[in-house]
């Protein structure tokens, strides 16, 4: 097996809908400009707020993994 160097980046996605949908988000937009996408780990859920306390959004932050090109 070769020897393999990997990039982590964090990302948040963002739904209307739920954290499910945030962490697809992210994903997919990730996989239109960066290759080889190996690992997502999502590492924190949360939510936005309106003034009176109601969800505007579900967000999900993850960690992204991509491998490096020769």
């Amino acid at each position: 097996m070769s020897e393999s160097v990997y990039k982590v980046i964090e990302l948040i996605g963002t739904s209307n809908d739920s954290w499910e949908k945030a962490a697809a988000a992210a994903v997919e937009r990730a996989g239109k400009t960066l290759r080889d996408l190996r690992v997502a780990e999502v590492v924190k859920l949360d939510l936005q707020l309106d003034a009176k306390g109601k969800i505007e959004a579900y967000r999900a932050k993850l960690n992204v993994s991509f491998k490096y090109e020769d």
